[in-house]
């Protein structure tokens, strides 16, 4: 199957609009006008970037918040690319900064990458990359 790509990832948040705010904030997010069930009770938003996947911000009041260790099966973090290191690094200056814990970097992975981890977004991790 060709043309094969990632259309979008979902993220479950307690908090819609500060979510969104985050990420039109610090990763220049463009946000669509959101979506309401009254039916159901859920709320999103659909986030697009300048390149590749969007993501869908969803709420449902009575989602578990469950705790998110950072080693553990699932989803670990959401990769964005800034574009140089020199952006990867004024990011993760500007979120410590404002007060969002920096798990590591910036650094040279031992795979390559220049990255930072941040964590944001209700305790899920934000790798900041090249």
């Amino acid at each position: 199957m060709k043309n094969m790509k990632i259309e979008h990832v979902a993220l479950y948040v307690n908090n819609l609009e500060n979510a969104r705010d985050f990420f039109v904030k610090y990763l220049d997010a463009k946000s669509n006008e959101g979506y309401h069930n009254p039916n159901t009770n859920f709320s999103s938003y659909f986030l697009s970037f300048d390149e590749g996947a969007r993501i869908e911000i969803m709420n449902k009041p009575e989602v578990p918040d469950l705790p998110k260790n950072p080693a553990r099966t699932g989803y670990a973090h959401i990769a964005f690319s800034v574009g140089s290191k020199e952006k990867v690094d004024e990011l993760t200056a500007k979120l410590r900064a404002d007060g969002y814990e920096v798990l590591s970097g910036p650094r040279v992975t031992g795979d390559g990458y220049y990255e930072s981890c941040i964590v944001a977004v209700e305790q899920n991790q934000i790798e900041i990359t090249v």
